[in-house]
């Protein structure tokens, strides 16, 4: 609550890894949630040199290190909702899953970023068993891509019936609800599937035709985070997480001599009136 106002501001935290570009990691979740209205708030897990180009290197943090950090936000501020992004190894997955236990944090967003666009791998194999094991069960959503959904349940995607059984196991694992984004996907319109462990949902926009996308699993899991702080139901966070990347990805701001970040200020800039001048 803001002692001065008196309003309830909504808190949100990142635990992911730091990218030196700006394009993904905490510089994008903390750029998604301000420009949602969001107090955000981070732990970094690790350290990364990168640029457009790709990952030059990785320096991951202890995962006492980490878990300092969360305590400290849960000890003062506290979060509304929370979102994991990079989390490296099976150490660290440990320790953010027994400290998001320990605080009582349930509206939690995993997207469990496994390999960067340019291909470097960001999610040590062993980590996956630690990932399924003891952090989906204290999930509200996961959402991977394709290929990290593929990873985690070990099957093939090929087509909707397959969406749908990847989403099955991964909500058997423990997750409440399962979003397979459809950026992976062929065809001209992205499609991302919502189930929550009862029924399925479709969402879809047009596929922009760009190779500027650094950073887009992030940001929409940042953008459904923040819709989660905001006391949003899943569906609702998620049409606006869809709307937020789909602004960010066709009003893209091409810098960089590679794989372009996304444009975080878009959506908001979209809805702004137009000016008489």
């Amino acid at each position: 609550m803001d002692k001065e106002s008196g309003r309830k501001v909504a808190r949100a935290l990142t635990i992911a890894g730091s990218d030196s570009g700006g394009g993904a990691g905490i510089q994008a979740d903390l750029k998604t949630f301000q420009e949602l209205g969001v107090y955000g708030m981070s732990a970094i897990t690790a350290v990364t040199a990168q640029n457009t180009l790709g990952v030059q290197a990785v320096y991951p943090l202890s995962s006492e290190a980490v878990a300092q950090q969360i305590r400290a936000i849960g000890s003062d501020i506290g979060a509304d909702a929370v979102k994991t992004g990079m989390l490296f190894s099976s150490e660290i997955i440990l320790a953010v899953a027994g400290v998001i236990q320990e605080l009582g944090w349930t509206k939690v967003v995993v997207d469990p970023v496994m390999i960067a666009k340019g291909g470097s791998v960001l999610l040590q194999e062993e980590a996956i068993r630690a990932l399924t094991g003891t952090l989906l069960p204290l999930t509200a959503v996961v959402t991977p891509n394709i290929p990290e959904a593929e990873k985690l349940t070990g099957m093939d995607i090929l087509g909707r019936t397959d969406k749908e059984e990847a989403a099955r196991r991964l909500a058997g694992f423990g997750a409440q609800h399962v979003i397979i984004k459809g950026g992976h996907d062929s065809g001209t319109e992205a499609v991302d599937l919502l189930f929550d462990g009862r029924y399925f949902t479709e969402l879809a926009s047009k596929r922009i035709a760009t190779g500027h996308t650094h950073g887009t699993g992030c940001t929409f899991s940042a953008a459904l985070a923040a819709g989660l702080a905001q006391g949003l139901d899943i569906e609702s966070s998620m049409q606006q997480a869809k709307a937020f990347i789909q602004a960010a990805i066709e009003d893209g701001i091409h810098i960089g001599g590679g794989r372009g970040p996304t444009n975080h200020w878009a959506y908001r800039r979209s809805r702004l009136p137009l000016s008489n001048t």
